[in-house]
């Protein structure tokens, strides 16, 4: 049976709602500040200085939180203190588990000022932001643009002349800048915006426009005076926000994962508690013969082996890792005592990246692992995600459908997939042309992105088709915050001639149940998608079994 969500209540009391947002904006505002300083501790080995820093803004959390009533907050602020206790009395040294965790709660934390609760809860806070400042000749232009960028929850302030952008910064900085280049007068607005970047200590996020397309020196200006993008002809709305929530977000704290694979116990600690003081996660093995097991369940950003191990030796583990295509691309170092650099070079040849010999400075092994394991997330984001949205592909979604499931199966714990296909789509590319046409599915691949949780998983299925993995969340639950979704995606206004154009979507959710594969489930989600369509579109349907 397949039945519609109900639609969704509004709050009783909006003056009540409104207060309670304003002391919430409070604590969010002390929420990342801690996040800031945690952002800084995963660029650089986790020094008592940063740390020290970490606790007191920390406690200042927990103050705001005590004074504004805002349990959630509280709840988070007593948990990061207490793991911050730990590290304190275990000398500032830390561990795999005790990186997890505050790993874990910060997501939570950036969640409650960025998106959802982990639970989807139905009182969404906006972000505490600064706005972004648009410097652009035409004046009807920015103030669209600045509607645009509200539907994506980004206040922005448009600046009609020099002397307007000039008092604005005086007053506040701002989240970040779009400064056409011609503004306030040929080659002005590169004067104005290197400007506002003298005597700054952290650079503003930058952006440049121009109507026409720009030589190389302008481009160059562009870069000496500290801009970051530079767009050219028209401003898509969407891809605009997209650069600026990559600059200006603060919550990019996924550690790198490490499996250290070592027949010495005593080695492969003290790898790890090196690794670990950079705030890198790591998982030892010291059978080598488990390593594919573990490869599924921990899914590493770098391996490192050692050479001679009795039973299985390091190259000939790296060829069994290397027969599987998933793991094809995870880098390989191999740690070793070893010095012929003869047999090191054969070592390469066998599935390797890199070889380092034993003993190695901290530092060295610390940097090693940050780049190999940072280049290979960037080579494993081109393989997997779509190009257009950023999102991942059909492949993918699949693969990461297969791994909820089994984690569902396992932790007993409920898992919903949606569908989601955008209403008429072909008559906007009909209509308006196809970049229209890429520029609504940006748009609507954003939109999910930025009111889904981190641990969602959100594909492009094909076309103009979404679909998106909801771990520990039923289907009702996920309901209710994709129809709430679907309500605010009908609100944004594409320019467009002879009229604006809007679009909605439709979306067919299914949750596992026992018995079921990915197949049945993706199935079953299509089947209630269908049903939405045939129903008159704009709507959230749920395939419930029958009992």
């Amino acid at each position: 049976m397949i039945d519609q969500i109900p639609a969704m209540t509004e709050p009783e009391d909006p003056s009540r709602d409104r207060l309670k947002q304003h002391f919430a904006k409070r604590v969010i505002h002390q929420a990342r500040q801690v996040l800031e300083v945690w952002q800084r501790l995963q660029q650089e080995e986790w020094g008592a200085p940063v740390m020290a820093e970490l606790v007191e803004t920390n406690l200042g959390l927990l103050r705001y939180a005590e004074r504004f009533e805002q349990d959630v907050h509280i709840q988070l602020a007593r948990a990061i203190g207490q793991c911050l206790e730990a590290v304190e009395a275990n000398r500032g040294r830390l561990s795999s588990p005790l990186i997890t965790e505050l790993n874990q709660l910060m997501q939570r934390l950036s969640r409650t000022g960025l998106r959802h609760g982990d639970q989807y809860e139905q009182t969404f806070l906006p972000p505490l932001r600064k706005p972004v400042y648009l410097a652009l000749q035409d004046q009807d232009r920015a103030q669209r643009l600045a509607q645009q960028l509200e539907f994506f929850g980004l206040s922005a302030q448009p600046l009609a002349s020099a002397s307007a952008f000039r008092a604005a910064m005086a007053e506040r900085h701002p989240a970040a800048i779009l400064m056409e280049v011609d503004f306030a007068g040929p080659g002005q607005g590169l004067l104005l915006a290197s400007e506002a970047q003298e005597g700054l200590e952290q650079k503003l996020p930058l952006l440049f426009f121009s109507h026409e397309d720009v030589d190389t020196p302008t481009r160059l200006a562009a870069v000496r005076a500290g801009g970051q993008e530079f767009f050219t002809g028209a401003l898509d709305a969407s891809s605009l926000i997209e650069r600026i929530e990559v600059l200006t977000n603060v919550v990019q704290y996924e550690p790198y994962r490490v499996l250290i694979v070592d027949d010495s116990r005593a080695q492969a600690t003290h790898t790890e508690r090196v690794l670990n003081s950079a705030g890198i996660v790591t998982r030892t093995l010291i059978e080598p013969i488990q390593a594919m097991a573990e490869l599924a369940e921990f899914q590493p950003d770098l391996i490192i082996l050692d050479m001679y191990m009795p039973d299985c030796s390091g190259t000939e583990l790296a060829k069994v890792i290397r027969h599987n295509d998933r793991y094809v691309s995870v880098p390989i170092i191999y740690l070793s005592a070893e010095d012929d650099l003869d047999k090191q070079l054969d070592a390469m040849s066998e599935g390797g990246d890199d070889f380092l010999t034993k003993p190695i400075k901290p530092r060295h092994l610390i940097a090693t692992v940050r780049n190999r394991a940072a280049r290979a997330r960037n080579l494993k984001a081109r393989m997997v995600r779509d190009s257009l949205t950023g999102l991942f592909n059909h492949t993918h979604t699949l693969q990461l459908l297969e791994d909820a499931r089994f984690r569902a199966r396992r932790d007993g714990q409920p898992l919903t997939f949606a569908m989601i296909d955008i209403d008429h789509f072909k008559k906007v590319n009909d209509t308006y042309g196809h970049p229209m046409g890429d520029r609504v599915i940006k748009s609507l691949a954003l939109f999910l992105k930025q009111r889904l949780r981190k641990t969602d998983h959100i594909g492009r299925y094909g076309g103009e088709e979404f679909a998106v993995v909801l771990p520990d969340t039923d289907a009702v639950t996920a309901a209710k915050v994709l129809d709430e979704i679907r309500r605010r995606f009908a609100e944004i206004r594409y320019p467009a001639q002879p009229q604006d154009l809007s679009c909605t979507f439709s979306c067919g959710i299914a949750e596992l149940h026992d018995g079921m594969d990915c197949n049945s489930l993706s199935k079953q989600a299509d089947e209630a998608l269908y049903v939405a369509k045939r129903g008159g579109r704009n709507r959230v349907e749920i395939h419930l079994t029958e009992a």
